[in-house]
């Protein structure tokens, strides 16, 4: 409907401020649907009627084809489209692309606003004029609000301005950003003040909430006009705003923004009741039969309301969204929303999500039981649509007692990691994340003078304040991130990473083996991966036993793995004295170690073999004694 719209009006260009998906790998229906939409309404012989005077291999410098499409001599574009990405389409994965780059590839979409450094953002306009009108367009594809907001304090957010003919400013500044605009936290908006005050209008993208007349900033001397999203993507009181798109015409300075509200979209009705202010009693033997008696009224008159204003076009779904938030406090029961959802299935489009019973939060005492809290004062069941999973857990662990705070990750970067691995699909994420600062945290602690198992906590703490202090779960993120982007080795092939420290020297030595590189020096006759079945026959016991058991119990006899096994018992009396902060630590080392048994003698002999032949390398005695490995356990070297 927007394209037919565009195409009617016969506009100069179509503006998206981001998120043209809500989701960032969207399907192959999707996308292909999307890019026959383009190519019917934006191809055609209509002419262009606006010159493009900037430099376009620095405003599409991530494009391989750093030209405006409707110039490309292979392309015949009747309406340009101009879009940034939105935090649901943004870059990631490999390469670091979006759909947008599939899109601008084909010619179908102008791509920009795409910034490459996150440390020092530059922001260089897309220079238009159209007869005396002359239009510069600043865009900013979204980026990651705590951070954004940094980068303006530190003043690291510049934009480029084009040279004027004379003394007047002639141009017509328009930005396109795509943030948070309402303040959910200290750091996670962008304040209004924060934009130049050059600016004469900024289309304020990522709210969903459909504001699209502009009005005047509170702050600074531009307008803003925030148009909202074009489909409800979920059962929040914003989406039931009437969706609309904008046409703006521009004449030198002046502006103004005509509306055109979507016939097209599917109707969102909500309603909230409370219970307790209603003509019904709570001591109604028959309470629980009323209520539904009064939600069941409720809906019918919604849907009634629905259909008188319906448009009517076929085009326009017939079943409507309707969502009911009730508040049963006061004692009042509630019936059972399944067999309720039921009698409306056919006439609603979302019976399911059609009740949602809440009622007034209680003050409890804390509960000592860490284990039975729940984080239902965090968030409101029904705002889970818009509020971030990675957000909740940032809340979870700050709201958190002292024995339950995260005492080697950071609130922040697990909450990242978990944004990632839920809206990015970067499935990785969570893992490396973990990896990635236990590393550094070892790291850390290898480097402290002293350190045992009375003090080890208050080193952690110590290099967590300085990480806050330091900004460092940014920084965290893109390593994490750039990690998971790197194409993935084979099993086989892939290196493990031990970290071995010197007794003799104080700096740490990363040393890189493979499976491949490893040979020991006695090689058991067992059963071994890829072998044929003559083989395995001739590798049976002599005990005329074949199985695991018996090959674990010969290779237990080694020189090797009894070496394992001595060291194990003679730190057995310290290891049992540690917290329980260690216990955890104590319990996987056991279970690998009981895994090593069963395995050859190939991996069970692995530290020891380095040792052996390295003689120079030794592993550093630390907290009580044991031996530890400086590096997260890899399970197939555990021992």
């Amino acid at each position: 409907e927007i394209l037919k719209i565009a195409k009617a009006q016969k506009v100069d260009f179509i503006l998206l401020g981001g998120d043209l998906f809500h989701e960032n790998k969207p399907s192959r229906r999707i996308v292909h649907k999307t890019m026959e939409l383009f190519r019917k309404y934006c191809f055609g012989d209509k002419p262009i009627e606006f010159q493009f005077l900037s430099d376009q291999t620095v405003n599409f410098s991530s494009s391989p084809f750093p030209v405006v499409n409707y110039e490309d001599p292979n392309l015949n574009v009747a309406i340009p489209v101009f879009s940034i990405h939105g935090n649901h389409d943004d870059p990631t994965g490999a390469g670091n692309l979006c759909v947008l780059d599939e899109l601008s590839v084909c010619g179908l979409v102008n791509y920009f606003g795409k910034m490459t450094d996150l440390e020092n953002i530059e922001i260089s306009p897309l220079l238009m004029r159209k007869g005396a009108t002359k239009l510069a367009l600043y865009g900013l594809g979204a980026i990651k609000d705590e951070r954004l907001n940094r980068l303006f304090v530190r003043q690291k957010v510049k934009m480029l301005r084009p040279k004027e003919d004379g003394e007047t400013n002639s141009w017509f500044n328009l930005f396109v950003i795509h943030q948070n605009r309402a303040k959910r936290g200290d750091t996670s908006y962008i304040p209004e003040n924060y934009l130049d005050e050059f600016l004469d209008l900024v289309i304020w993208g990522h709210e969903h909430d459909c504001y699209i007349d502009p009005v005047i900033s509170a702050t600074q001397k531009f307008f803003v006009s925030q148009p909202g999203s074009s489909v409800a993507t979920s059962l929040s009181e914003g989406e039931t705003i009437k969706k609309q798109v904008g046409i703006l015409v521009i004449r030198d300075k002046s502006f103004k923004v005509e509306k055109y509200p979507l016939q097209t979209v599917r109707q969102f009705y909500m309603e909230d009741i409370c219970l307790a202010e209603t003509p019904l009693k709570v001591d109604d033997p028959y309470i629980v039969r009323a209520v539904e008696q009064f939600c069941h009224e409720k809906v019918d008159q919604l849907l009634e309301k629905a259909s008188l204003e319906h448009s009517g076009k076929p085009i326009q779904p017939q079943k409507p969204l309707i969502r009911l938030r009730v508040d049963y406090s006061g004692g009042f029961d509630v019936f059972n929303v399944h067999s309720f959802a039921q009698k409306f299935a056919e006439r609603v489009a979302n019976p399911k999500e059609l009740i949602l019973f809440h009622r007034k939060s209680e003050k409890k005492e804390k509960s000592k039981d860490r284990s039975t809290h729940d984080l239902e004062g965090l968030v409101r069941e029904d705002s889970l649509d818009t509020t971030k999973v990675g957000d909740i857990v940032k809340q979870y662990f700050i709201g958190a007692e002292q024995n339950f705070k995260l005492s080697v990750l950071s609130d922040r970067g697990l909450g990242d990691a978990i944004n990632e691995f839920v809206e990015k699909q970067e499935k990785d994420a969570i893992s490396e994340l973990v990896r990635h600062q236990l590393v550094k945290s070892q790291r850390y602690l290898a480097d402290v003078d002293y350190v045992d198992e009375n003090t080890v906590m208050d080193e952690l703490e110590n290099y967590r304040e300085e990480r806050l202090a330091k900004n460092a779960d940014d920084n965290d993120m893109s390593e994490v991130l750039a990690s998971c982007r790197q194409p993935k080795t084979s099993a086989a092939g892939r290196n493990k990473d031990v970290l071995i420290s010197d007794d003799e020297d104080d700096g740490d030595s990363m040393m890189n083996f493979s499976d491949d590189e490893y040979q020991p020096p006695v090689k058991s006759p067992g059963r071994g991966r890829g072998r044929g079945r003559g083989q395995r026959g001739a590798a049976k016991p002599s005990g005329g036993r074949r199985g695991r058991g018996a090959k674990a119990k010969a290779a237990a006899n080694t020189p090797e793995l009894s070496f394992m096994k001595q060291t194990r018992t003679s730190q057995a009396s310290s290891v049992s004295s540690q917290s329980g902060e260690h216990a955890s630590d104590e319990n996987l080392f056991s279970s690998a170690l009981s895994r090593t048994k069963r395995s050859a003698t190939r991996k069970a002999a692995f530290a020891y073999e380095v040792s052996r032949s390295n003689p120079d390398l030794r592993f550093r005695n630390s907290f009580s004694g044991r031996l530890q490995l400086l590096s997260p356990i890899n399970r197939s070297t555990a021992g």
